[in-house]
């Protein structure tokens, strides 16, 4: 009873005192530092206790991520192995088993916090036109502020990794590692062949549904879609509830799913920041790691392997920074080049639009100060698994097809990202988290949205599936501690930009089913700052409004590209080895040739479990699925 009470008492004031934006999360992360929740044990011995780090290992891991803690953990399955996985950030608070809160979490320390450099096209409404791009930092990585949302992507995205040249990724070739991470706990889903039961990952629907997400389903066969499972072969074009990464309305981090395992030969160390690969310029053999831990520099050896799994903005870096990369970059910065690859080059995402909104006359949306103004009876809720905090936010998918689309068959090109309330509506409490995580500024909510604040509503965030323009990593210095340059090229294709702007169109029509209008769906009447010069509603006003308010979806990936060794653009072969380089891999999304039509999460924690038997699959001549 007592704990129930600390924690209610904890998120009253979290989210209910009058502090400022800052000192509101300088408040939550203090409280998640000082107490951790028995509802989600993470592990008996947190910073590895008082043990000694080993000079020597068997593999070293950098990242725990969704694919580094998978590959940590199936590493250490073989007892004789001693693993070593060194994490940037820290372990996770009691706030982060909270979906509802995830874009609170980018304003914390779990937010690396990147931003592009100045984009000529996209992210124009932003400051100085950067985009903000989060990426998490801690024992979960981005599993810890994402959106919970389980998407694999389509059966033809693997399928044309392989037909690349990459021997072993097609999709029969990796179904069996998404099985083999998933536990399905969704009732119709559980006798299907394409989910797994047991597995570490549990897969729900969340707890609480808003009626407008039924509205959403409901206009589904309306507009000639059908109900879906987009987890399966063959049923990618239709409307879907949200399969998603929770447990009885927890959020479930890789931390949470691989790293509870009392795996007493995995050393996890956190706020261990790697600044470099040690390898022997002579005979490029990588023979440990350089970190940082507590203000020491510190090393330590791999016997087998190093494992780079920081993620598609922190592995390249790190390559980089190791002399492996672009030579004439390299010699700029005044680091020997050790095998000249394209590292850092490739760089995809998903670029999206969230700034429609579409108003209703009943209250059936997610209002925050609603929520806020009910925030002991719903934690209460939530520690029973119910009520609002359990919810994602976004409750619904949907996947369409465009007039561009050339793909054959059930290959869509657009992704509807269901949300039950506008940026509008979470403005009520004068601090508009989502927005502000989005890089929307003060302009744009007082002119664009001004007559619907805080009303219900909703929207559909329009997502591009598969992006033809790429973007670049590059190092700014040779300092490690410097952020990289990020230049996300967004729309430099330009049939990117209209893929969007014809999903918009298609959200306008849905919006006018009987579904919605039994809500009385009405499409917001303002026209958006520095579009206002062009015609409501025309082609050019939606490709005006998609490059002043660009959202991406931190699906950062490709930076490492796998490909054959006749790829000119590759860094990885298809065992996931770094090209030029001995006992070195990289296991992470950076390896992506192309993204997939999917959130990464999925397809992170399928190449984790691949990686892992790749390696043991050298180290102990054991076949794989």
């Amino acid at each position: 009873m007592k704990t129930r009470i600390y924690k209610s008492i904890c998120f009253f004031f979290v989210f209910s005192m009058p502090f400022t934006f800052a000192l509101r999360f300088d408040f939550l992360t203090f409280l998640g530092d000082r107490y951790r929740s028995n509802l989600i044990p993470f592990r008996e011995d947190p910073l590895f206790g008082n043990k000694p780090i080993f000079n020597e290992y068997d593999f070293v891991v950098v990242g725990a991520g969704a694919s580094g803690a998978t590959v940590a953990t199936r590493l250490a399955e073989v007892s004789e192995w001693k693993i070593l996985l060194l994490e940037a950030g820290g372990e996770e608070s009691i706030f982060t088993s909270i979906p509802q809160i995830a874009h609170y979490l980018q304003f914390t320390r779990f937010n690396w916090a990147f931003t592009t450099e100045p984009e000529p096209i996209a992210c124009q409404g932003n400051k100085n036109k950067k985009c903000l791009w989060p990426a998490g930092k801690g024992l979960g990585g981005s599993t810890i502020i994402n959106n919970n949302i389980y998407t694999r992507g389509n059966v033809r995205d693997f399928d044309r990794w392989a037909e690349a040249g990459n021997i072993g990724w097609s999709y029969q070739d990796i179904l069996p590692y998404f099985l083999k991470n998933e536990d399905i706990s969704i009732a119709e889903l559980k006798k299907s062949p394409y989910h797994g039961i047991g597995g570490p990952m549990p897969i729900s629907y969340a707890p609480f549904k808003s009626k407008l997400l039924d509205a959403f389903i409901e206009s589904a066969p309306e507009v000639g879609m059908s109900i879906v499972d987009y987890n399966a072969p063959g049923s990618h074009i239709g409307f879907s509830k949200i399969q998603g990464t929770i447990n009885y309305g927890r959020r479930v981090t890789s931390a949470k799913a691989y790293l509870r395992s009392n795996l007493t030969n995995l050393h996890i160390v956190e706020s261990a920041f790697v600044t470099k690969l040690i390898i022997d310029p002579v005979t490029k053999i990588t023979l440990g790691v350089e970190f940082e831990k507590k203000g020491k520099k510190r090393r330590v050896f791999a016997r087998k392997e190093v494992i780079v799994s920081a993620g598609t903005f922190n592995s390249a870096k790190l390559l980089m920074l190791s002399g492996i990369g672009p030579k004439e970059h390299l010699e700029s910065l005044g680091i020997a080049t050790l095998s000249n690859l394209r590292v850092g080059d490739n760089l995809q995402e998903h670029p999206s639009f969230a700034g429609l909104a579409f108003t209703v006359n009943e209250t059936v949306g997610l209002i925050p100060q609603r929520l806020f103004k009910n925030i002991i009876k719903e934690t209460f809720n939530f520690l029973d698994g119910t009520g609002w905090l359990t919810t994602m936010g976004c409750e619904g998918l949907g996947y369409v097809k465009t007039k561009y689309n050339t793909d054959p068959g059930d290959v869509p090109d657009i992704e509807y990202i269901f949300v039950p309330m506008t940026l509008a509506g979470e403005e009520g409490t004068g601090s508009g988290i989502l927005r502000r995580s989005m890089g929307v500024s003060d302009s744009v909510e007082y002119d664009y949205y001004n007559g619907i604040i805080n009303k219900d509503g909703w929207t559909i965030w329009t997502m591009l599936m598969y992006p033809e323009s790429r973007g670049q990593v590059r190092l700014k210095n040779a300092d490690p501690h410097t952020k990289p340059i990020i230049r996300a090229n967004f729309f430099d294709k330009s049939i990117d930009l209209y893929r969007i702007v014809e999903g918009i169109k298609q959200v306008i029509e849905l919006s006018k089913t009987k579904a919605f209008q039994r809500y009385g769906s009405t499409l917001n009447p303002r026209s958006m700052p520095g579009c206002k010069h062009l015609s409501f509603g025309s082609d050019e006003y939606w490709a005006c409004c998609v490059k002043r308010m660009t959202m991406q979806m931190h699906h950062q990936s490709g930076t490492c590209k796998m490909g054959p060794e006749w790829d000119k653009n590759a860094v990885v072969n298809s065992q996931l080895m770094v090209y030029g380089i001995s006992k070195l891999r990289v296991i992470d999304c950076s390896i992506m040739p192309t993204i997939t039509g999917a959130h990464t999460v999925a397809p992170a924690y399928m190449i984790g479990e691949k990686g892992a038997d790749l390696v043991k699959a050298t180290w102990l001549n054991q076949q794989i699925f």
